[in-house]
C-alpha cells in the first residue's frame, strides 16, 4: 500500500508511540485521525501532525465505549472522506499478582475492576474499532489494513495476568480477521514489542532496568523508530496478513 493520502486512524494516539506513529504517517502524505481520551494530549499531538501538512482529525473517543466508537468512526469518515489503515494502539497496565500472601494470608488479589479495565481498553477496544473499520473499508470496496499492537507478553509473563491476556487476545483477532476480511481485500497484521525506550521507561528504576536489559540478547530496549519501521513494512508489503510481526530482540518472558 502506497501511503500517501490514505486516511489512517490511530487509536492512543495522545502521547508515546501512538504520536510517534502518527507524526511519521503524517510526513509519508497521509491524513491522520487521532483517538484517544485525554484532551490535552491529543491536542498536542494534533498540533504536531498539523505542523507536518497533513490533514487531520482529533476524537475524543473512549475505545471501550461502543457509542462513542460507532459515532466517532462515522465522524471519521465525513471528516477525511473515507478509512484506509487502522492501528489499534490504545492499551494500558494495571500490573498486580493474582493473589500476594503475607504471613500466610492471602492480602491481596488482583481485582475484578483492574481485570476488566485492562480487557475492556486493550482487547474490547481493539474488537470495536477493528469492527468498525472492517465495516467501512468492506462497504467502500476499496480494501485497506488493520494492524493490531500486541505485545511479547502475549506470551504470559507473571503480574501481568489482565494484559497478557489481552493482548493474547488481540494477537488472535490478527488470525481471525485475516482469515475472515481477506474476501473484501483487507489485510490484517500485528506488531508485538518488547520494551521500548519511552518516557514511560525512562522513569524506571535504574536497577529495574538493569534487570529487564539483562534478558534482552540485544542488550538494549528497542527504539520508536524501530517499532514504526515495522509498521511501515507492514503497511507497504500487501502480501503480510493474518501474521504478528514480533519486535523483541530476541526477548522471551
Amino acid at each position: 500500500m502506497d501511503i500517501r493520502n490514505k486516511v489512517v486512524v490511530i487509536t492512543g494516539a495522545g502521547r508515546g508511540l501512538g504520536r510517534a506513529m502518527a507524526h511519521h504517517l503524517a510526513r509519508q502524505g497521509a491524513a491522520l485521525a487521532l483517538l484517544d481520551t485525554n484532551e490535552q494530549d491529543l491536542a498536542k499531538s494534533g498540533e504536531m501532525v498539523a505542523a507536518s501538512g497533513a490533514r487531520v482529525a482529533v476524537h475524543l473517543c473512549d475505545v471501550s465505549d461502543e457509542a462513542q466508537v460507532t459515532d466517532c468512526f462515522g465522524h471519521i469518515v465525513r471528516e477525511l472522506g473515507g478509512l484506509d489503515v487502522l492501528v489499534n494502539n490504545a492499551g494500558l497496565l494495571c500490573d498486580a499478582l493474582l493473589v500476594k500472601l503475607e504471613d500466610g494470608k492471602v492480602s491481596r488479589k488482583l481485582s475484578l475492576t483492574d481485570w476488566q479495565r485492562v480487557i475492556d481498553v486493550n482487547l474490547t477496544g481493539s474488537f470495536l474499532c477493528g469492527r468498525e473499520a472492517a465495516a467501512i473499508m468492506a462497504e467502500h470496496g476499496q480494501g485497506g489494513l488493520i494492524v493490531n499492537i500486541s505485545s511479547v507478553a502475549r506470551a504470559g509473563n507473571p503480574g501481568q495476568s489482565n494484559y497478557a491476556a489481552s493482548k493474547a487476545g488481540v494477537a488472535a483477532l490478527v488470525v481471525c480477521w485475516a482469515g475472515e476480511l481477506a474476501r473484501y481485500g483487507i489485510r490484517v497484521a500485528g506488531i508485538a514489542p518488547g520494551v521500548i525506550a519511552t518516557e514511560m521507561t525512562a522513569q524506571m528504576k535504574p536497577e529495574a532496568m538493569t534487570r529487564i536489559t539483562q534478558r534482552i540478547p540485544l542488550g538494549r530496549l528497542a527504539e520508536v523508530n524501530e517499532l514504526i519501521h515495522s509498521l511501515q513494512y507492514i503497511i507497504e508489503n500487501d502480501y503480510f496478513n493474518g501474521r504478528i510481526l514480533e519486535m523483541d530482540g530476541g526477548l522471551r518472558l
